[in-house]
């Protein structure tokens, strides 16, 4: 796989995700597209696809988060393995140790300080897609952060920031109303 970015631009990477989401992927979907385009891949678009069945928590069940699913999927294909070399193999040790940093990361800074879909969304009904915004945040954030890993561990330059707001002042930021 060639990466093709002389540089990464977080708050862009946050914005493309965040349009991805709106555009109609699942949240693990536009992380994957995201990662994919930024970083300037040439893997075949199709691969988002391994990434459709972990939204709403991996099928509907309201597991782990899937634009973390999402993050996770991306860092596992720069660094994760395709030969079976037992668990002290040090490119799934580095691999493990990027996405765990993503999952603390990203519980200690969305809104609600976990990393279940189904805690994420509980006040909201999923059927008339009151968790959309909220969705289309964490999945932006979560996009940027995954891209700052991989940034760093490729020494990739990184330009802008992620912004990072409560969930409050998100809602305050949107002038386009959102659809289920």
């Amino acid at each position: 796989m060639n990466i093709n970015a002389k540089t990464i631009d977080l708050a862009k990477v946050q914005a493309d995700a965040e349009e991805s989401y709106r555009k109609g992927f699942f949240c693990c979907e536009a992380v994957m597209e995201t990662i994919m385009n930024n970083f300037e891949l040439d893997v075949p678009y199709e691969t988002i696809r391994m990434a459709s069945g972990m939204a709403i928590g991996v099928g509907k069940s309201g597991c782990i988060c899937g634009a973390l699913n999402g993050g996770v999927l991306a860092i596992g294909m720069f660094f994760g393995r395709s030969e079976q070399k037992g668990p002290k193999d040090p490119n799934v040790v580095k691999c493990m140790g990027m996405t765990n940093e993503l999952h603390d990361w990203f519980k200690q800074n969305n809104t609600k300080g976990v990393a279940c879909c189904r805690v994420l969304t509980k006040e909201f009904d999923m059927s008339v897609g009151g968790h959309k915004s909220q969705c289309i945040y964490y999945t932006g954030i979560c996009a940027a952060k995954t891209a700052e890993i991989l940034a760093r561990e490729l020494g990739i330059p990184t330009t802008g920031k992620i912004t990072l707001l409560s969930h409050d002042e998100y809602l305050k930021t949107r002038t386009t109303p959102l659809e289920a």
